[in-house]
């Protein structure tokens, strides 16, 4: 069969079900770099453009191989398998921000509206139902999502949990110079939680680290 390239993939329109309540310029401008199984092309046709190097994965779609991966494609992509009244939280929302490069295989999602969900939640999501304070959450596209400070308090505390979350907490303190000493403040400003003793201690000890690179600096 003919090899397609990404010129000759068919525009996905604004309008269509996953971005339908968002009609500004940046939604429609997305929405042409995505691809999503079965809307114009299927299944077989977008694992050939993938296998031919036209289109690379990104959350739960595809877009141009020479396309930039931004943190709003990245939540377009992803939109379509967030139920809503949650806010992306932890390994998810750091892919989110940018802070790591490769979507985790399973996403975390927090409840963050006052009345529960009544639908049975997607078995392929990590739901938390303790209400997130809405202070600790941004838009980014169609989608909530915890604020960087507070997706790194969360990892830190299931790093203090023993959960195998490592390589995202540095990559996230690596990411954004700062962020131990604004995650320090969530935590001490939040509800109490589990673990927040240790991820406190643990927080701090960055922090200071990144006190004294800029006094060295």
């Amino acid at each position: 069969p003919q090899r397609r390239t990404p010129a000759t993939f068919p525009q996905l329109s604004s309008a269509g079900r996953r971005r339908e309540a968002v009609p500004d310029t940046l939604a429609c401008m997305t929405s042409t770099f995505l691809y999503f199984a079965d809307e114009r092309l299927t299944c077989a046709e977008l694992a050939g453009a993938r296998l031919d190097g036209d289109l690379v994965e990104v959350g739960e779609a595809y877009m141009p191989a020479d396309a930039v991966e931004t943190p709003h494609l990245r939540a377009a992509a992803l939109h379509g398998s967030i139920p809503a009244g949650v806010a992306v939280t932890r390994q998810t929302a750091a892919w989110l921000h940018g802070a790591t490069a490769c979507a985790p295989a399973r996403h975390t999602v927090q409840r963050r509206v006052a009345v529960r969900p009544h639908h049975v939640m997607d078995p392929r999501l990590d739901y938390r139902d303790p209400l997130i304070e809405a202070r600790d959450v941004m838009p980014l596209g169609e989608l909530w999502v915890t604020s960087p400070a507070r997706t790194l308090a969360d990892l830190v505390r299931a790093l203090c949990a023993g959960d195998g979350v490592d390589e995202t907490v540095h990559s996230l303190l690596g990411w954004q110079p700062g962020l131990a000493a604004a995650a320090i403040d969530v935590l001490e400003q939040g509800r109490p939680v589990h673990y927040k003793r240790p991820a406190l201690a643990f927080l701090r000890e960055h922090a200071d680290d990144d006190a004294g690179q800029l006094t060295r600096t």
